[in-house]
C-alpha cells in the first residue's frame, strides 16, 4: 500500500509540473500574440535612428530577380514570401504589387528590385536602399545560418528580413524599440534594450520579433503616410 501510495503521489506531482509548464508556455505565447495583434497607447517608440516619411511611391512595385538565390529557396517560395509581406503591409493604406522578373523584361517605372547580392546587402541578412530602389538579400548570411543550425526553419528568418526591409519602402525609416515589431532591433549596441510587456518572455521563443508587421508597425506606417492610425 505504501509503495502504491508513493507512486501515486509522484505521478500527481509530475502531472502538476507538466501542466504548469504547459500553462507557462501558453501564457508566454499569448503575451507575444497580444503584442503582435494590438498596439496600446504609448507603445509606439523608435530608436531615433531615422525619420518616418511617406512611402517611396504609390503604389509600390517590387520586382523579384531570382539570380544568385540559395538553392534551398525556390523562386515560387520567394514570391510567396514577398506577397505575404506585401499583403501584410497593405494594412497601412499603401498598395503594392509583386512581380517576378522574367528574361529580359523591362522594369516597370519606379520599381524596387528585390535581388540576392552580397555587395548590396553589405554584410546584413538584408538591406533596403531607397536611393537605388533595391532590396538586397545576402546569400552568404543565409548559408551561414543553414550551416550553423540546419534544422532551423530558415524561411521564418527570410520572411522576417523581407518584411522588415520592405517596411522601409513603405515609409518606416526609424527602427522600432518594441521588441516584437518586425521593424525592431533588440538593442542599440550601447546598452539600450528594446521594450516588451514582459521582458522575461523574450527567451520563451527562438525569435521574439514578429515575421510580419504588427499592429504598431501598421499604425506607424499609416501615420507616416498621412492616414488615421487605425484602418477604418
Amino acid at each position: 500500500m505504501r509503495s502504491d501510495f508513493l507512486a501515486a503521489v509522484v505521478a500527481a506531482v509530475v502531472a502538476a509540473v507538466l501542466a504548469l509548464s504547459s500553462l507557462s508556455s501558453a501564457a508566454a505565447e499569448s503575451v507575444r500574440e497580444q503584442e503582435i495583434a494590438e498596439c496600446r497607447p504609448g507603445e509606439i517608440a523608435t530608436w531615433g535612428d531615422g525619420r518616418d516619411r511617406p512611402a517611396l511611391s504609390k503604389p509600390l512595385v517590387f520586382v523579384y530577380w531570382h539570380a544568385g538565390a540559395p538553392a534551398w529557396f525556390s523562386s515560387s517560395q520567394m514570391m510567396a514570401v514577398l506577397k505575404r509581406a506585401g499583403r501584410a503591409w497593405g494594412g497601412c493604406g499603401v498598395e503594392s504589387q509583386i512581380i517576378a522578373l522574367v528574361g529580359n523584361a523591362e522594369l516597370p517605372p519606379e520599381a524596387v528590385v528585390v535581388q540576392w547580392s552580397e555587395p548590396g546587402s553589405r554584410g546584413n541578412f538584408g538591406l533596403a536602399n531607397l536611393g537605388q530602389r533595391t532590396l538586397a538579400l545576402s546569400p552568404a548570411m543565409f548559408a551561414l545560418l543553414r550551416t550553423r543550425n540546419p534544422n532551423y526553419p530558415a524561411e521564418q528568418t527570410l520572411q522576417m528580413v523581407v518584411s522588415h526591409e520592405m517596411g522601409h519602402f513603405f515609409g518606416l525609416m526609424a527602427h522600432s524599440r518594441r521588441c516584437v515589431d518586425v521593424t525592431s532591433y533588440y538593442n542599440d549596441g550601447k546598452g539600450g534594450s528594446c521594450y516588451a510587456r514582459d521582458l522575461t518572455q523574450l527567451k520563451s521563443v527562438v525569435e521574439y520579433r514578429s515575421i510580419l508587421p504588427t499592429a504598431c508597425d501598421i499604425q506607424r506606417c499609416r501615420i507616416a503616410n498621412g492616414l488615421s492610425p487605425k484602418a477604418p
